[in-house]
């Protein structure tokens, strides 16, 4: 299609929706302080077109996506809501209850301008588009609390194994070394990034992408067992819930790091805490930097009523506008999906992924590999890991790998 085209094309949609003024029920996760902020953005730019963005939060992803399924199943649907980029809507898909709205990236030109192109290929399914991706959020990030290893006498450390070995100096210093919430996705997050950092991509890539379950049972994977249960020592004092809770712990030096995406840095933001200055972040944990290119999205339910259904088609168009990528990555921490607009005004670890990005050192995420289902399965194993330092790494690795061989 041509430029001219697409312009017009996508001009004629603008048209068509802004003739309406909706009041659109958008429900997503987004709750803490930093992901308010980065949500309002979004907001902002939906009703400048003369509609409204009817927020409809709901804390937590896991229950958040119960609920928004319940909706859609139960003949209630919602205007618009975030999943990640991936498996997650696979059954909504195939049962027909979600749009598609390959109409509107095709008048955009998204395939023109999303980077890397496995974001767009995440929202596809049979050759049609079913998703808007708004960001890319990685989770290979270490983040580290100056404060508290100054606190500690000691230096930041630069990758895993030093931070790994400082943590008796931080537990003497009264510090908790490692901030990690008590729920399942963030310790199987933990484990996720660990995997990546520790062993070749190949390694990785066998065993969430191609379910090989005698990868999953080989030495390579054993010594990411052995690092989670080092995190696990580290972690025993962690009595948190919320992930952001825990990232506050770092942000007042109260531990000494977190494994946590990007989406921490909203967080260091709203308390305006200075990258490189008062926290350090590791990028796959200062052992192999790498991105995973996990992330946010945007679906839209059919509708019957052709004012709403315009109002979608507003709100898609305009999520990967230029402005709106730079304003609501810049407050989210996440970046932006496209390949072609200025962040200049990043903060250094933005910048960091931004050139590990540009090099192409990125990964895809698990989300995009396995289903919620194998998720699941996974997360409650480290559940029960993270609670219980009697569960061998032995006998928690052959868990894994029964997962592994099962999984879809």
């Amino acid at each position: 299609m041509k430029l001219t085209t697409k312009l017009l094309t996508a001009t004629a949609i603008v048209a068509a929706s802004s003739a309406f003024a909706e009041d659109l029920e958008v429900m997503h996760w987004w709750t803490s302080g930093g992901e308010a902020a980065a949500v309002g953005e979004l907001a902002k730019a939906f009703d400048a077109t003369g509609n409204t963005w009817k927020d409809a939060a709901i804390a937590g992803g896991d229950a958040a996506r119960a609920v928004m399924v319940s909706r859609l199943t139960g003949g209630d649907p919602m205007g618009a809501f975030q999943f990640n980029h991936g498996r997650q809507a696979e059954e909504l898909i195939e049962a027909g209850l979600l749009r598609d709205i390959t109409d509107i990236a095709q008048a955009e030109g998204w395939a023109d301008i999303v980077n890397p192109s496995s974001l767009l290929d995440s929202c596809t399914v049979e050759g049609r588009i079913y998703c808007a991706p708004v960001n890319i959020h990685s989770w290979q990030w270490l983040w580290l609390s100056h404060a508290a290893y100054a606190d500690a006498g000691l230096e930041v450390p630069t990758n895993w194994d030093e931070y790994v070995a400082s943590a008796p100096a931080l537990t003497e210093a009264g510090k908790l070394p490692l901030a990690l919430g008590q729920q399942g996705w963030q310790q199987r997050g933990l484990f996720n990034v660990l995997f990546a950092a520790l062993v070749p991509n190949d390694v990785f890539l066998s065993v969430y992408d191609g379910k090989d379950a005698d990868v999953a049972a080989s030495a390579d994977v054993a010594r990411v067992f052995a690092a989670a249960a080092d995190a696990r020592e580290m972690a025993t004092n962690s009595k948190v819930q919320n992930w952001n809770d825990a990232t506050n712990l770092v942000i007042t030096g109260q531990a000494g790091g977190q494994i946590m995406g990007d989406w921490a840095q909203g967080e260091f933001a709203i308390a305006e805490q200075v990258a490189g200055k008062d926290y350090s972040c590791l990028p796959g944990l200062g052992v192999t930097e790498l991105l995973s290119t996990g992330g946010d999205a945007f679906y839209f339910p059919v509708l019957s009523d052709d004012a709403q259904t315009a109002a979608q088609s507003e709100l898609a168009a305009l999520m990967l506008r230029p402005a709106t990528q730079v304003a609501f990555n810049l407050a989210k921490g996440s970046l932006p999906v496209r390949g072609d607009i200025d962040l200049s005004t990043a903060n250094d670890c933005m910048q960091k992924g931004l050139a590990l990005l540009a090099d192409g050192a990125i990964l895809p995420d698990t989300a995009q590999l396995i289903t919620p289902d194998t998720a699941e399965q996974i997360s409650t194993l480290f559940i029960e890991f993270f609670a219980d330092a009697s569960i061998t790494i032995e006998d928690a690795q052959a868990q894994f790998v029964n997962i592994i061989a099962t999984a879809e």
